[in-house]
Order: C-alpha cells, then structure tokens, then sequence
C-alpha cells in the first residue's frame, strides 16, 4: 500500500525540516534509484516489502545502535552537579578532582549523565554498550553501578539512583539527601 497524496520521500524530507528521529523507510519498490532516493531524503534505512519480521528487528537495531554510537562518541564535555565527564579525553572529575573510571564505567556515566533526569534501562545501556545487541549480563552493570557510586558519591551525596525494576537514574540536583 503506498501513501495516498504524497510520497514517502516527500513526507520524509518535511519531516527532516522538524527532526533528526530515526527513520526506516518500508516500500514495495526496490529499485536501486529508490533505495537511494530513500537515503538522500533522510531514511536512516530503506526496506524493500515483503520482508521477514526478524530483519526488521535487526535493521531497527542498527539504527538505534549508530544513532547511539554518535551520541555518546559525539558531544562536548557534559556536566551534572559537580561530576565533569570529557569524552575527548575520557576524563572524569568531581569538585575538579581526576576520578579513575575503567572504559565501561565511562561509558556507562557518559550515557547517565547525558541522560540526566531521565530513566536509563538495563535494557538500553546493555543495547548502547553492546552496539546494539542487548545481551543478559546478569549483574554485570550493577556492579559498575556500584563501583561508580564509590568512587563519585558521598554520604550526604547520591548521584545515581536505582529505579527498581526499571533502571539507573543520574540526579540533575545537588543529590543531598534528606533527613
């Protein structure tokens, strides 16, 4: 079935004027010209109908994988509180003072404190830190979790809080708790 008024190209290129959201065009027409269209438009991927259910999953993870990879390989140092995370150098400090983090822990702080107030699922660091492919580890993350917490946290200072059964959250506050 084929959109009824205007193409899918030129519903993508209006939507490209408003957003950079993740698109995967899905078209019965597999020419080579209209795979390229498809890209030129803005299409993350294009997908020639019919098509099995699991390529689908597998060309939506891509997509969410390199859309992931630019954003945390991407982007200026960030800074919540007073924790300062340089992707350049893979630097971390708090209150101006060098933090040792291993690779995984950086990249697991470089993804909560992008995401500060906000979620982050098990889920989707193992998806992020995976390049895509969310894999059981156990309590492998929650473990980084915890060694981050020791080497960033104080007594009267919590800056990662575990939402059970949902995830991690990096606090946007000063994490002073109450009393």
């Amino acid at each position: 079935m084929t959109l009824p008024v205007l193409g899918g190209c030129h519903v993508l290129r209006t939507l490209r004027k408003y957003t950079t959201v993740p698109v995967i065009l899905l078209s019965a027409k597999g020419a080579r010209q209209d795979h390229v269209e498809a890209l030129e438009a803005g299409a993350d991927d294009h997908i020639v109908k019919p098509l099995k259910p699991h390529e689908l999953l597998a060309r939506v993870w891509d997509v969410v994988r390199r859309k992931q990879r630019n954003r945390i390989g991407s982007g200026g140092p960030v800074s919540v509180n007073d924790v300062v995370l340089s992707p350049r150098t893979r630097e971390v400090r708090k209150a101006n003072v060098p933090v040792d983090v291993t690779t995984l822990e950086f990249d697991i702080l470089n993804i909560l404190m992008r995401a500060a107030g906000r979620v982050v699922s098990r889920n989707e660091l193992s998806t992020v830190l995976h390049h895509g492919a969310a894999r059981r580890l156990g309590r492998t993350i929650d473990v980084h979790i915890s060694n981050l917490r020791k080497k960033l946290e104080t007594d009267d200072q919590t800056l990662i809080r575990t939402i059970y059964g949902t995830g991690y959250l990096f606090v946007e506050h000063d994490g002073a708790e109450e009393t």
